[in-house]
């Protein structure tokens, strides 16, 4: 299955109407342009409204173990008990824009077999440590990859016409901040922002996790790196954008994870990031950077350091305001 081409007849029939709307000219600004850009990809003049599906990929770390503190945060099965009960942040803007989330265990540590709302695809207990090891084998990780195929292709089969991934990793730092810097040419602390000795212990302990990563794998070619220095939620959500590509339905990314994973399934087909749409650029410096080798220019500078699919979900009223104003704002009368 290919990747369709994005239809610029569409695009430019969209042009056209946006001409034709009774406000000046350009008044609409990024408004019109989002608009245009779901014509052309949804390949009418007058895009649908979005119907968006929210798939939640969570997996553990080996290396996170070693690099932060146990009271660093709330851990991964912690944190996919909140979205699976309804309690978490992108559940309430999911519900507000009405989206649907799902949740899909790929490899969490904590047996989670018995908690109602999560897919149990579950892989493994977590992958390796990339410090010192393959993250994953080449079955798990394309296992991992099919995963987000699978559920992309159900999201889309059930209707939706926006899909956004999200991650819940906790310590997935390493693997991210390692998988950008071999694919971007960036250095660590150019993704982080960590400089110097007056940074935190587990500061220290993620760089030098980055760098001997980085040294272990360096040979690795882009199209497998995610099974050198990625994790199991950051290839499903690589399979993920790759499987909506393919369907001609586009994405919309979310932060630094969603962003390393966009980069990885660009390096499998370059063609796949003009399918993607990004929502923001998030607290960590390396975010621009990489937004910036995809192409994509951001919604929002939302200043968050989080993933879940949160800043995503949070710029939806937006994109569909743009295909509200472009469909329903009259036109100019013809003047005879």
């Amino acid at each position: 299955m290919g990747i369709p081409s994005i239809e610029q007849q569409a695009f430019k029939q969209a042009q056209a109407h946006q001409s034709e709307l009774v406000v000046p000219a350009h008044g609409l600004g990024r408004l019109s342009q989002l608009a245009c850009w779901f014509a052309a990809r949804q390949g009418r003049a007058l895009p649908d409204d979005l119907n968006v599906s929210v798939v939640l990929f969570a997996a553990d770390h080996a290396v996170a173990s070693e690099v932060l503190a146990s009271d660093q945060g709330i851990d991964t099965a912690e944190q996919a008990r909140l979205v699976a009960e309804g309690r978490s942040a992108v559940n309430m803007l999911a519900a507000s824009a009405g989206a649907d989330v799902s949740l899909v265990d790929v490899g969490i540590a904590e047996d989670l077999s018995d908690v109602s709302g999560l897919v149990n695809m579950r892989i493994s207990s977590g992958c390796g440590n990339i410090a010192s090891e393959s993250a994953m084998s080449q079955e798990d990780y394309w296992e991992a990859v099919g995963i987000g195929e699978e559920m992309a292709n159900m999201r889309v089969a059930a209707g939706a016409n926006l899909l956004i991934a999200g991650d819940i990793g906790r310590g997935n730092g390493v693997a991210v901040t390692a998988v950008i810097c071999h694919l971007a040419g960036l250095m660590p602390e150019d993704v982080l922002g960590y400089h110097g000795a007056a940074t935190g212990a587990s500061d220290q302990r993620v760089m030098i996790a980055v760098e001997e990563a980085l040294v272990r794998a360096k040979d690795t070619p882009s199209h497998d790196v995610l099974r050198e220095l990625g994790g199991y939620e950051i290839a499903a959500m690589a399979g993920f954008y790759r499987a909506a590509a393919r369907h001609g339905v586009p994405v919309l990314l979310d932060g630094l994870v969603s962003a390393a994973a966009a980069l990885a399934a660009t390096a499998w087909d370059v063609r796949i990031a003009g399918w993607m749409l990004a929502s923001h650029v998030c607290a960590c410096p390396g975010h621009r950077a990489v937004l910036d080798e995809l192409g994509l220019e951001p919604l929002a500078s939302l200043h968050m350091d989080i993933g879940q699919g949160i800043g995503a979900v949070a710029v939806l009223p937006m994109l569909q305001a743009s295909i509200t104003l472009h469909r329903e704002i009259p036109v100019r009368e013809a003047v005879c």
